[in-house]
This record gives C-alpha cells, sequence and structure tokens, in this order.
C-alpha cells in the first residue's frame, strides 16, 4: 500500500509538473478564480518559503537524508497506520520534488494562492502529512 501511495504521489506530481511547463509561461500568471487562484510556472532553486536559495547540493543531500530516514520509520510495526500514511505522503512529495533538483537544478512550481509562496503537489501533499502528524501526536490514546 505505502508504494501505491508513493508511486500516485510521484505520478500526479510530476505530471502536474510536466503540464505546467508546456502550457505556462515562466512568472506569467494565469488567472483560474480571481483574487485567489492563479497558476503561475516559478523555478523555485530554494525550498520552503525560498530559504536556502542556490544551495542546490546542500537541499539533495538533506531530501535524500530525509527520504533514507522516512525509510527506515516506515519500516517499524509500532508505528500507527496514520503516521505511516503521513511519511509515505512526505516520501512522495519529497521524491517528486528531489526528482526536479536532480533534473533541473530547481523545483518547479506553479500553485499560487496570491498570499503565499507559489507551490506545487508534492509541497501540498508533504504539508498534510505534517498536520496528521500533529494531529495523531496530539489525539493519539496512549498505549502503555
Amino acid at each position: 500500500m505505502i508504494f501505491i501511495i508513493v508511486g500516485s504521489i510521484i505520478f500526479l506530481d510530476q505530471g502536474s509538473k510536466f503540464l505546467a511547463t508546456k502550457f505556462l509561461h515562466l512568472n506569467t500568471p494565469v488567472v483560474i478564480i480571481k483574487n485567489f487562484l492563479n497558476f503561475t510556472l516559478v523555478h523555485n532553486r530554494g525550498a520552503a518559503f525560498g530559504n536556502f536559495q542556490n544551495k542546490l547540493f546542500l537541499l539533495i543531500f538533506i531530501s535524500i537524508f530525509a527520504i533514507a530516514l522516512i525509510f527506515y520509520n516506515l519500516r517499524d510495526k509500532r508505528n500507527s497506520t496514520i503516521f505511516k500514511l503521513s511519511l509515505s505522503l512526505i516520501l512522495g512529495g519529497a521524491i517528486g520534488n528531489l526528482i526536479d533538483r536532480l533534473r533541473f537544478g530547481f523545483v518547479i512550481d506553479f500553485l499560487d494562492l496570491r498570499v503565499w509562496p507559489v507551490f506545487n503537489l508534492a509541497d501540498s501533499v508533504i504539508t498534510i502529512a505534517a498536520f496528521l502528524i500533529i494531529w495523531e501526536l496530539l489525539f493519539r490514546k496512549n498505549v502503555s
């Protein structure tokens, strides 16, 4: 099940980025929902919120390290289903963005909410997973 989730995220992420690069022009917004959602193709040479700009090798190293840690944690039978699902989402998103960094030297972003930095599907699933992990940590029942 984990590999289906991860594979699906990578496929959808890379497919959406392919379509964005095929149909959008760099830094040129296309209004989808006025004052809310644009598609704006951006080449992100940093990490979240533009941190670590032009630190490609550091970002690749961090991604590979994070992916290895996730694989290690996914093997732990003590982890809950929600935690494993969250790790799977993060893994798919991390691999999707790593593919971009290795292929292009930057990450392709195109979802533009106008009040937030431009992002992509991989970023979205990583964010959802982070909220799921927080939820799990706050509300899970202790089994001691």
